[in-house]
């Protein structure tokens, strides 16, 4: 789905019913369209490295590739952005190959493939950076999000269950802007206080034949709060005092956008990539020291 994307904005000139014809998938495997996929995504992931390089990395030094444990950190906050992240990379990719025409085996095996070993180099760079260190717990949570994934397709040959993401801007990452984030590109990727990734069931999926619409979903969400280090990490006095970690639930209601019947692949293809973000909506939050709280929309 990324590459389709990828090559789909580099046709904007095309007609919206050339652009149309373009995005329906193969009834049988097309050569072409695989290699426009494998090259694709190539390129777009390889930048997507880079980026994350500039954004993430560069301005701390590299050492030798070592190992950490870091498993209380941060709530595992960024344990839940590695299965995230994993599951869709994995899912862009199986639905990419399904428009070239590739049997059902294919795309798992080559959507799981991307996204494991994606955020597997994503490992490599924290293991070769003095700051932090390749994981035992990312790389678990990474098999995860592959795992939900291919299970769902293989068990139902649907995603009833979908992880998303939502972010705001926190009061946190002002106090530390060089480890929270300076800028909001900066703050969405590092700032785990303002992030909270969620679990959408889609509710008719598992209740066939009702009257429930098909895109309704209801998401149960976990964030965290009050963090301005990881826990292993050394901060000065004044920054540990402000440390006051709390795990948040939250309970809300979703939109499945790729359950919204259309017959235009150029939606399908705007919906499948949009459905990795949670809808703002009303939402009931249960925090670990806070008790119950109600937001009348929470994103």
């Amino acid at each position: 789905m990324l590459a389709i994307l990828f090559v789909f904005f580099s046709l904007s000139l095309h007609s919206q019913s050339g652009i149309e014809s373009f995005l329906t998938p193969s009834d049988t495997v097309n050569v072409p369209r695989k290699n426009t996929v494998y090259i694709s995504e190539s390129v777009f992931l390889g930048g997507t490295l880079i980026g994350l390089n500039q954004l993430w990395y560069k301005d701390y030094p590299k050492s030798s590739f070592h190992f950490i444990n870091d498993n209380d950190d941060w709530l595992q906050m960024d344990k839940a952005g590695h299965l995230f992240s994993t599951y869709h990379l994995g899912r862009f990719g199986a639905e990419s190959l399904a428009w070239s025409g590739a049997t059902k085996k294919q795309q798992l095996v080559y959507g799981a493939t991307v996204g494991f070993v994606f955020m597997s180099v994503v490992e490599v760079f924290d293991g070769f950076s003095s700051e932090w260190g390749a994981s035992w717990g990312d790389v678990t949570a990474n098999a995860v999000g592959t795992g939900l994934y291919v299970s769902q397709e293989l068990l139902w040959s649907e995603q009833r269950i979908t992880p998303k993401f939502s972010f705001h801007t926190t009061k946190y990452a002002a106090l530390r802007p060089n480890t929270l984030g300076g800028s909001w590109n900066e703050q969405l990727l590092k700032d785990y206080n303002g992030q909270t990734y969620w679990l959408s069931l889609n509710l008719y999926s598992f209740a066939k034949g009702s009257k429930i619409p098909k895109w309704v979903n209801l998401a149960l969400g976990y964030g965290a709060d009050g963090m301005v280090s990881g826990n292993s990490e050394t901060v000065s006095p004044e920054l540990a005092a402000l440390n006051h970690r709390t795990r948040q639930f939250y309970l809300s209601l979703d939109v499945d956008l790729t359950k919204i019947n259309t017959n235009s692949h150029i939606l399908k293809t705007i919906f499948s990539v949009f459905n990795t973000i949670k809808v703002p909506a009303p939402t009931l939050e249960v925090s670990q020291f806070g008790g119950l709280k109600g937001h009348f929309i929470y994103f």
